[in-house]
């Protein structure tokens, strides 16, 4: 038995020699011989197949249409799933509170997908520079297969990065299934797998060409800026934080890792080929239609959703809670905004926090509905932006994820010349001041210290304000140390949210216990700051800002804010969402234990031990 079981089926031209997958355990095949497998590659159109093959191992609701992209990332300071009193360690949310089983599907099938998607890179990174096309073909040929042998060693890559991500030490496998003698496989230290998925994608830049010189790819596939963005992200992880054993350590040698960021996010901005586009909502916007809204090319690489197993569930479970909508049916609301994540936003100047935190849900008539303050959902994925309406049998609604884009290009630019203090292109602080200036419009942008530690700090809060919901945030933390002190610091604020705590040094004292609405304005699908704002509640949006009467205003329904949070009483606080291990936030965190997963119960059953549970599983 092989770590993963997978059976690879090539089939014939006529049916355009795509691979699918069979159900089996996770690296079962044939025999090459069977396959057909050099024929397959010295044919451009089939080649092309085969690449388009392993993209498909990015999509569907155990790629990056669901559990890579919410569920094993989420739980930081901006989105979590709230858990609930009766705990299922095989749950999505027991994953986002950090209490997941081995044998959690989320965990189960992200982690085979992804060797899936590897297995499918072997074996196009072993057969397209053998291939007769790759080596003696045309000069178009050429150009043409050597394009996707980048883009087979960058997908590789990515699925790799994302193993070390939420496991560490991973089996690192980097030749087809058929051709390795190992019956089992144990896990190989990062470092060395770090190391060569970061040659791997110098390799791979080199021979992806530019989003110029391929405008039919957009941001659907590989272009050289993706190429250079992911390595300059997983080069950050690589010199960054992780978990071994039980203690958070970091090489030596981190910097030489800050320099290989440095250098691709240099190489990029150099390009002019990517900018920020004007309008953040656009942003996202674009991932839900054909349609896009991207002129400026921010968005570097997203993974395509289509039907079936290649969906999203982005707008379905986690987006804008769309209720017996009688427009737009019903989708939406299944992960939620940290309380106190709404005040990281400058109030009504960042326009990022109307666009990330939809403050309502569509019910019956189409009406807005006001959330409490632990319901507050992630607007950037929306069921209304898609082409779908509410007589759409379609349960999913293709909605694209969104990878890298140039934002991330300039905050891990500013991030790693800080840190080396070097200067390339532009300066560190022009780069994230140019987040900032899109994020402010014509406001003034923060003032921002000059000092190292200072400027750190910054992009720190820059990044958390940016990316909320894009699935970022739980890595970035982890690389820098810091996850611990940030949900103990988000836990404190949770104590000063709770109605009745002490007004000592607590920046949320004048904030109203309640707010008070009612559901009778329409949702009309417009900008994101207008329907935020133009839910009818007393006093207007500026009610979750400050106090009001407990005296409900006729005509109006109460609904709890800072109550919701929790309560004092007689100096003792109850609430479920701070200080319950099931029901609050990050109940079950641990320190130096619980910033990776544990492997899945099949994996290590498959391989008779070979692989190791993870510490403090």
């Amino acid at each position: 038995m092989k770590i993963t079981k997978y059976n690879y089926l090539i089939f014939s031209v006529a049916l355009v020699a795509v691979a699918l997958q069979s159900c089996k355990k996770f690296l079962d095949y044939q025999s090459p011989s069977k396959l057909n497998l050099e024929q397959t590659f010295e044919s451009v159109e089939y080649t092309n197949s085969e690449i388009l093959s392993i993209y498909n191992k990015a999509a569907g609701t155990q790629g990056f249409g669901k559990q890579l992209s919410m569920v094993l990332p989420m739980g930081t300071e901006d989105f979590f799933m709230k858990g609930v009193a009766n705990w299922d360690v095989n749950s999505d949310y027991a994953v986002t509170n950090f209490g997941p089983s081995p044998a959690n599907g989320a965990i189960r099938g992200s982690f085979a997908q992804l060797y899936q998607g590897i297995e499918r890179a072997n074996i196009a990174c072993k057969y397209i520079p053998q291939s007769s096309l790759y080596t003696s073909g045309s000069a178009e040929q050429k150009r043409t297969m050597k394009q996707y042998y980048g883009e087979a060693l960058t997908l590789r890559a990515l699925f790799f990065s994302e193993l070390i991500k939420y496991w560490g030490d991973v089996p690192a496998i980097f030749v087809p299934s058929a051709d390795n003698p190992d019956q089992f496989f144990s896990h190989v230290d990062r470092d060395s797998t770090y190391k060569h998925i970061l040659n791997d994608l110098k390799v791979a830049a080199e021979f992806v060409q530019w989003r110029s010189d391929l405008p039919a790819y957009g941001s659907f596939r590989l272009t050289k800026g993706a190429v250079k963005a992911l390595r300059a992200r997983i080069a950050l992880a690589a010199g960054g934080y992780s978990l071994r054993v039980n203690e958070m350590k970091r090489r030596a040698d981190y910097l030489d890792f800050y320099k290989i960021a440095f250098d691709e996010c240099n190489d990029i901005i150099k390009s002019k080929q990517h900018g920020l586009n004007p309008v953040y909502e656009n942003i996202f916007k674009s991932l839900h239609t054909s349609t896009k809204f991207d002129p400026t090319y921010e968005m570097l690489f997203e993974v395509s959703m289509w039907g079936g197993f290649n969906d999203s569930d982005l707008a379905r479970v986690y987006g804008v809670f769309f209720r017996d909508s009688p427009t737009w049916g019903s989708g939406g609301g299944g992960s939620v905004a940290v309380p106190t994540y709404f005040y990281e936003f400058e109030k009504d100047v960042d326009i990022r926090r109307d666009v990330t935190i939809a403050m309502y849900e569509v019910r019956a008539n189409d009406f807005k509905n006001a959330l409490t303050a632990t319901t507050l959902n992630c607007g950037k994925y929306r069921k209304s932006w898609t082409p779908f309406n509410g007589s759409s049998t379609n349960l999913q609604f293709g909605v694209n994820f969104g990878v890298i884009r140039y934002a991330d290009v300039l905050l891990m630019y500013a991030e790693a010349a800080n840190e080396l203090g070097q200067v390339g292109e532009i300066t560190p602080l022009s780069a994230l001041q140019q987040v900032q200036k899109r994020a402010y419009g014509s406001n003034a942008i923060p003032i921002t210290p000059t000092d190292q530690g200072g400027f750190f700090n910054a992009i720190v809060k820059e990044r958390l304000l940016e990316f909320g919901g894009e699935g970022i945030r739980k890595a970035d933390l982890i690389r820098w140390n810091l996850l611990t002190s940030k949900i103990e610091e988000t836990r404190v604020k949770f104590t000063k949210f709770a109605w009745g705590a002490p007004t000592v040094d607590n920046p949320y004292a004048n904030i109203s216990q309640y707010i008070y609405y009612k559901p009778t304005v329409t949702f009309k699908n417009l900008e994101s700051k207008i329907e935020n704002t133009t839910v009818d509640q007393y006093d207007g949006y500026n009610n979750t800002y400050y106090t009001l009467s407990t005296v409900v205003p006729a005509g109006y329904t109460q609904k709890w804010w800072r109550r919701e949070a929790g309560t004092y009483t007689n100096g003792v606080l109850s609430s479920l969402f701070i200080n319950n291990q099931n029901t609050g936030y990050a109940g079950r965190f641990e320190a130096n234990k619980k910033e990776l997963l544990p492997y899945p119960d099949n994996a290590i059953l498959e391989n008779r031990g070979a692989i190791k549970q993870n510490f403090g599983y």
